[in-house]
Protein backbone atom coordinates (compact mmCIF):
# COMPACT_ATOMS: atom_id res chain seq x y z
CA UNK A 1 0.00 0.00 0.00
CA UNK A 2 1.28 3.45 -0.92
CA UNK A 3 0.16 6.66 0.79
CA UNK A 4 0.95 10.25 -0.15
CA UNK A 5 0.55 13.38 1.97
CA UNK A 6 0.81 16.94 0.67
CA UNK A 7 0.09 20.43 1.95
CA UNK A 8 -1.13 21.88 -1.34
CA UNK A 9 -1.55 25.49 -0.13
CA UNK A 10 -4.91 25.72 -1.90
CA UNK A 11 -6.64 22.93 -3.81
CA UNK A 12 -8.05 25.33 -6.40
CA UNK A 13 -4.59 26.70 -7.14
CA UNK A 14 -3.00 23.27 -7.39
CA UNK A 15 -5.75 22.05 -9.74
CA UNK A 16 -4.63 24.75 -12.18
CA UNK A 17 -1.09 23.39 -11.94
CA UNK A 18 -1.85 19.84 -13.04
CA UNK A 19 -2.94 18.17 -9.81
CA UNK A 20 -5.18 15.63 -11.55
CA UNK A 21 -2.23 14.44 -13.62
CA UNK A 22 -0.12 14.17 -10.48
CA UNK A 23 -2.85 12.21 -8.75
CA UNK A 24 -2.41 9.57 -11.43
CA UNK A 25 1.38 9.80 -11.43
CA UNK A 26 1.58 9.19 -7.68
CA UNK A 27 0.39 5.59 -8.25
CA UNK A 28 -0.92 5.75 -4.70
CA UNK A 29 -3.75 4.06 -2.87
CA UNK A 30 -4.46 7.01 -0.57
CA UNK A 31 -3.65 10.72 -0.93
CA UNK A 32 -3.98 13.07 2.04
CA UNK A 33 -4.14 16.82 1.42
CA UNK A 34 -3.80 19.69 3.85
CA UNK A 35 -4.51 23.41 3.57
CA UNK A 36 -7.10 22.83 0.87
CA UNK A 37 -8.67 26.29 1.48
CA UNK A 38 -11.94 25.27 -0.15
CA UNK A 39 -15.35 23.78 0.48
CA UNK A 40 -16.34 20.83 -1.73
CA UNK A 41 -18.94 22.91 -3.58
CA UNK A 42 -16.15 25.24 -4.72
CA UNK A 43 -14.57 22.43 -6.75
CA UNK A 44 -17.70 20.54 -7.77
CA UNK A 45 -17.18 21.32 -11.46
CA UNK A 46 -13.86 19.46 -11.50
CA UNK A 47 -13.90 16.22 -13.50
CA UNK A 48 -12.62 14.04 -10.69
CA UNK A 49 -11.47 10.53 -11.67
CA UNK A 50 -14.14 7.90 -11.02
CA UNK A 51 -11.78 5.52 -9.23
CA UNK A 52 -11.24 7.74 -6.18
CA UNK A 53 -13.47 8.16 -3.14
CA UNK A 54 -13.16 11.77 -1.91
CA UNK A 55 -13.69 13.12 1.60
CA UNK A 56 -13.43 16.72 2.80
CA UNK A 57 -13.26 18.62 6.06
CA UNK A 58 -13.45 22.33 5.30
CA UNK A 59 -12.91 25.14 7.77
CA UNK A 60 -15.89 27.26 8.69
CA UNK A 61 -13.85 30.28 7.59
CA UNK A 62 -13.82 30.42 3.79
CA UNK A 63 -10.43 30.13 2.09
CA UNK A 64 -8.66 28.88 5.21
CA UNK A 65 -7.10 25.62 6.39
CA UNK A 66 -9.03 22.45 5.49
CA UNK A 67 -8.16 18.82 4.75
CA UNK A 68 -9.14 16.20 2.19
CA UNK A 69 -8.44 12.53 1.54
CA UNK A 70 -8.69 10.69 -1.78
CA UNK A 71 -8.71 6.90 -1.48
CA UNK A 72 -9.16 4.08 -3.95
CA UNK A 73 -10.52 1.75 -1.26
CA UNK A 74 -13.72 2.88 0.38
CA UNK A 75 -13.10 3.24 4.12
CA UNK A 76 -15.21 1.56 6.76
CA UNK A 77 -15.93 4.89 8.41
CA UNK A 78 -15.09 8.58 8.02
CA UNK A 79 -15.33 11.29 10.68
CA UNK A 80 -14.17 14.88 10.94
CA UNK A 81 -12.23 16.42 13.79
CA UNK A 82 -11.44 15.35 17.35
CA UNK A 83 -14.90 15.85 18.79
CA UNK A 84 -13.88 19.09 20.49
CA UNK A 85 -15.70 22.13 19.13
CA UNK A 86 -12.88 24.54 19.93
CA UNK A 87 -10.42 22.53 17.85
CA UNK A 88 -12.68 21.34 15.04
CA UNK A 89 -13.93 24.58 13.44
CA UNK A 90 -10.84 24.92 11.24
CA UNK A 91 -11.22 21.61 9.36
CA UNK A 92 -7.84 20.30 10.43
CA UNK A 93 -8.52 16.58 10.91
CA UNK A 94 -10.05 13.79 8.83
CA UNK A 95 -10.30 10.30 10.32
CA UNK A 96 -10.69 7.27 8.05
CA UNK A 97 -11.02 3.72 9.32
CA UNK A 98 -9.73 0.88 7.15
CA UNK A 99 -9.76 -2.85 7.93
CA UNK A 100 -6.33 -2.93 9.59
CA UNK A 101 -5.60 0.67 10.62
CA UNK A 102 -6.98 4.12 11.35
CA UNK A 103 -5.71 6.91 9.11
CA UNK A 104 -5.70 10.45 10.50
CA UNK A 105 -4.99 13.30 8.10
CA UNK A 106 -3.91 16.31 10.15
CA UNK A 107 -2.99 19.94 9.59
CA UNK A 108 -1.59 21.17 12.90
CA UNK A 109 -2.09 24.86 13.73
CA UNK A 110 0.89 27.14 13.13
CA UNK A 111 2.07 29.06 16.17
CA UNK A 112 2.18 32.18 13.94
CA UNK A 113 4.22 35.37 14.01
CA UNK A 114 5.24 36.50 17.48
CA UNK A 115 4.09 33.04 18.62
CA UNK A 116 0.54 34.28 19.06
CA UNK A 117 -0.90 30.74 19.03
CA UNK A 118 1.98 28.91 20.71
CA UNK A 119 0.16 28.33 23.98
CA UNK A 120 -3.00 27.22 22.21
CA UNK A 121 -1.05 24.94 19.93
CA UNK A 122 1.18 23.25 22.53
CA UNK A 123 -1.00 23.33 25.66
CA UNK A 124 -4.37 22.64 24.07
CA UNK A 125 -4.29 21.37 20.48
CA UNK A 126 -1.29 19.04 20.85
CA UNK A 127 -2.64 17.63 24.11
CA UNK A 128 -6.03 16.96 22.52
CA UNK A 129 -4.41 15.41 19.45
CA UNK A 130 -2.32 13.00 21.53
CA UNK A 131 -5.47 11.97 23.35
CA UNK A 132 -7.28 11.56 20.04
CA UNK A 133 -4.71 9.31 18.35
CA UNK A 134 -4.32 7.17 21.47
CA UNK A 135 -8.08 6.72 21.66
CA UNK A 136 -8.13 5.54 18.05
CA UNK A 137 -5.25 3.18 18.75
CA UNK A 138 -7.33 1.28 21.28
CA UNK A 139 -9.10 -0.50 18.44
CA UNK A 140 -6.40 -0.81 15.75
CA UNK A 141 -3.03 0.71 14.75
CA UNK A 142 -2.88 4.35 13.68
CA UNK A 143 -1.21 6.16 10.80
CA UNK A 144 -1.26 9.92 11.04
CA UNK A 145 -0.04 12.04 8.18
CA UNK A 146 0.20 15.70 7.39
CA UNK A 147 1.73 19.07 8.03
CA UNK A 148 2.56 19.00 11.74
CA UNK A 149 4.17 22.44 11.65
CA UNK A 150 7.24 21.46 13.65
CA UNK A 151 10.84 20.66 12.77
CA UNK A 152 11.58 18.14 15.48
CA UNK A 153 15.38 18.09 15.52
CA UNK A 154 18.14 20.41 14.38
CA UNK A 155 18.74 18.24 11.32
CA UNK A 156 15.14 18.85 10.29
CA UNK A 157 15.82 22.40 9.11
CA UNK A 158 18.64 24.06 7.25
CA UNK A 159 19.35 26.87 9.71
CA UNK A 160 18.49 25.77 13.24
CA UNK A 161 20.48 28.41 15.11
CA UNK A 162 18.83 31.26 13.25
CA UNK A 163 15.34 29.84 13.84
CA UNK A 164 15.28 29.07 17.56
CA UNK A 165 12.09 30.59 18.99
CA UNK A 166 10.56 30.96 15.53
CA UNK A 167 7.22 29.25 14.95
CA UNK A 168 7.81 25.58 14.21
CA UNK A 169 11.14 25.39 16.02
CA UNK A 170 10.46 26.48 19.57
CA UNK A 171 11.50 24.25 22.48
CA UNK A 172 7.82 23.93 23.40
CA UNK A 173 6.77 22.62 19.98
CA UNK A 174 9.71 20.27 19.70
CA UNK A 175 9.12 18.85 23.18
CA UNK A 176 5.43 18.40 22.41
CA UNK A 177 6.33 16.37 19.33
CA UNK A 178 8.77 14.33 21.40
CA UNK A 179 5.90 13.53 23.76
CA UNK A 180 3.74 12.47 20.83
CA UNK A 181 6.35 10.00 19.62
CA UNK A 182 6.93 8.80 23.18
CA UNK A 183 3.24 7.93 23.37
CA UNK A 184 4.02 5.04 21.02
CA UNK A 185 4.52 6.39 17.51
CA UNK A 186 7.31 6.24 14.94
CA UNK A 187 8.54 9.10 12.72
CA UNK A 188 8.78 6.87 9.66
CA UNK A 189 11.24 9.05 7.73
CA UNK A 190 13.82 8.73 10.49
CA UNK A 191 13.54 4.95 10.30
CA UNK A 192 15.21 5.16 6.88
CA UNK A 193 17.26 8.38 6.92
CA UNK A 194 19.46 9.64 9.76
CA UNK A 195 21.03 12.63 8.02
CA UNK A 196 19.91 16.22 7.46
CA UNK A 197 19.34 18.08 4.21
CA UNK A 198 15.92 16.55 3.55
CA UNK A 199 13.11 19.09 3.69
CA UNK A 200 9.41 19.37 2.82
CA UNK A 201 8.74 23.11 3.10
CA UNK A 202 10.61 26.14 1.81
CA UNK A 203 9.86 29.83 2.18
CA UNK A 204 8.95 31.65 -1.01
CA UNK A 205 11.56 34.24 -0.05
CA UNK A 206 15.21 34.55 -1.10
CA UNK A 207 15.23 31.53 -3.46
CA UNK A 208 15.00 29.24 -0.44
CA UNK A 209 13.84 26.23 -2.43
CA UNK A 210 16.54 26.56 -5.06
CA UNK A 211 19.12 26.77 -2.27
CA UNK A 212 17.42 23.96 -0.30
CA UNK A 213 17.07 26.17 2.77
CA UNK A 214 14.05 24.30 4.04
CA UNK A 215 12.30 22.60 6.93
CA UNK A 216 11.00 19.06 7.36
CA UNK A 217 7.57 19.64 8.86
CA UNK A 218 5.45 17.09 6.92
CA UNK A 219 5.32 13.61 8.37
CA UNK A 220 4.00 10.08 8.27
CA UNK A 221 3.93 8.65 11.78
CA UNK A 222 2.68 5.18 12.68
CA UNK A 223 1.93 3.07 15.73
CA UNK A 224 4.87 1.02 16.96
CA UNK A 225 2.99 -2.11 15.93
CA UNK A 226 3.27 -1.05 12.27
CA UNK A 227 7.04 -0.62 12.36
CA UNK A 228 7.63 -4.04 10.81
CA UNK A 229 5.38 -3.14 7.88
CA UNK A 230 7.40 -0.07 6.85
CA UNK A 231 8.75 -0.66 3.35
CA UNK A 232 9.77 2.76 2.05
CA UNK A 233 9.37 6.49 2.65
CA UNK A 234 10.05 9.40 0.37
CA UNK A 235 10.16 13.16 -0.03
CA UNK A 236 9.14 14.21 -3.53
CA UNK A 237 11.01 17.51 -3.54
CA UNK A 238 10.98 17.71 -7.35
CA UNK A 239 7.19 18.19 -7.39
CA UNK A 240 6.32 21.87 -7.45
CA UNK A 241 3.07 23.79 -7.16
CA UNK A 242 3.09 24.49 -3.43
CA UNK A 243 5.57 25.76 -0.87
CA UNK A 244 5.47 22.18 0.47
CA UNK A 245 6.28 19.01 -1.42
CA UNK A 246 4.56 15.62 -1.11
CA UNK A 247 5.83 12.91 1.23
CA UNK A 248 5.20 9.19 0.77
CA UNK A 249 4.88 6.02 2.81
CA UNK A 250 4.76 2.45 1.55
CA UNK A 251 3.65 -0.45 3.69
CA UNK A 252 4.24 -4.14 3.16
Amino acid sequence: MKLVSWNVNGIRAILKKGFLDLLDEFSADIVCLQETKAHPDQVQKVSWPDDWHRYWNAAEKKGYSGTAVFTREKPLDVTCGMGVRKHDAEGRILNLEFPDFHLINVYTPNSQDELRRLDYRTREWDVAFRRHVKAKEKTKPVIFAGDLNVAHREIDLARPRENVRNAGFTPEERESFTQLLAAGFVDTFREFESQGGHYTWWSYRALARQKNLGWRIDYFCVSESLRSRLAQVGILSEILGSDHCPVTLELR
